[in-house]
């Protein structure tokens, strides 16, 4: 992705200054991203086969991403029993057994947060007493986000009241299929001046915007308005989290760090299951952000059937063969 050069004059280019407190919309840099879809998708094709990691190499990168994992549950039949459970595998991910072989490491392993719905927000608040695991609540309409503003903006409100230390709000993708982004601009800032001291995770719903151009315009004017994190999706499109999409979105974080100094984390979510695929995110947010990226500070993958397929190939670094699923049953 290219962009034409921002005004960046005004703007303190101290590095690693902290949160990203947003800047001006400056729709000239908005409007100028331009995508070569050809060369997004030729380099995301061979990412998975120039670069892999074996044996304690990849055992010890599945251990990280356990650490940037938002556990989530959001069904319609969630309940308070499966956010509770939900909750003690975030806490402790890892068989029993397989957690003592790995404690000789002196790791503390837990996953990066619990996302759940507003209603079971104050289940995990009381299921995580005593504990700093932050709790995402989905907010603002999601996924679809057709709702009016209002009830968005109280809905924020009232998640971070309940106990909620991050926020994942959907954007109106109307604004951007339609390319109003100050509206867009003052929508996602409006939701970031709700969410208070709570970090705001922004999902643009990458797979209903038709274009890379319009993933890596969208990125860029959330990032604007002061997103902590741009995330994918909320799973529940027909196009999630693909590695064209990906690519896009880090590189839109790249760029808007590169003139700003602040850092944006990422969140790919919907249809991650497996472990490798993490591995293929992890390896992508190396190449294309660097170390610091990843940490759950900065990376968060969101899934709720991935963490039973990395303790499975933990098990068989462990032991040397594959368990069954029942044996890593996740809520």
């Amino acid at each position: 992705m290219t962009s034409v050069e921002p005004p960046v004059l005004a703007i303190e280019r101290t590095r690693g200054v902290g949160r990203n407190p947003g800047i001006p919309l400056d729709q000239r840099w908005v409007e100028g991203v331009r995508v070569n879809r050809s060369a997004v998708e030729r380099r995301t094709a061979t990412l998975p086969t120039r670069r892999t990691v074996k044996k304690e190499w990849q055992a010890a990168w599945l251990l990280r991403a356990i650490s940037c994992l938002d556990l989530t549950t959001l069904s319609g039949d969630d309940t308070p029993g499966t956010v509770r459970r939900l909750c003690a595998k975030a806490l402790r991910p890892l068989r029993a057994d397989m957690a003592g072989e790995f404690g000789s490491l002196g790791l503390n392993l837990r996953v990066g947060a619990v996302c759940v719905y507003h209603n079971m927000v104050p289940v995990a608040v009381e299921a995580l007493e005593g504990t700093d695991l932050p709790i995402a609540a989905v907010s603002t309409g999601f996924p679809a986000g057709q709702i009016p503003v209002d009830v968005k903006l109280a809905e924020i409100r009232a998640s971070v009241r309940a106990g909620a230390s991050e926020i994942d709000i959907v954007i109106s993708r109307g604004l951007a299929l339609t390319n109003q982004w100050p509206a867009l601009y003052e929508e996602v800032r409006a939701f970031r001046q709700a969410c208070g001291s709570a970090h705001m995770k922004t999902i643009i719903a990458a797979g209903e915007l038709g274009t890379l151009q319009r993933v890596g315009m969208t990125s860029l004017v959330c990032m604007m308005a002061g997103a902590d994190f741009i995330k994918t999706s909320t799973g529940k499109e027909t196009v999630n989290a693909t590695l064209p999409i990906g690519l896009v979105m880090t590189r839109a974080i790249r760029d808007y760090w590169h003139h700003t100094g602040y850092r944006v984390g990422f969140k790919p979510a919907g249809g991650i299951r497996s472990a490798k695929q993490a591995l293929d995110w992890e390896l992508l947010m190396k190449e294309e952000l660097g170390r610091e990226w990843l940490d759950a500070s900065l990376f968060r993958i969101g899934a709720s059937g991935l963490l039973s397929d990395i303790e499975r190939q933990l098990s068989y670094y462990l032991y040397g063969r594959y368990a069954a699923n029942q044996y890593f049953p996740v809520p």
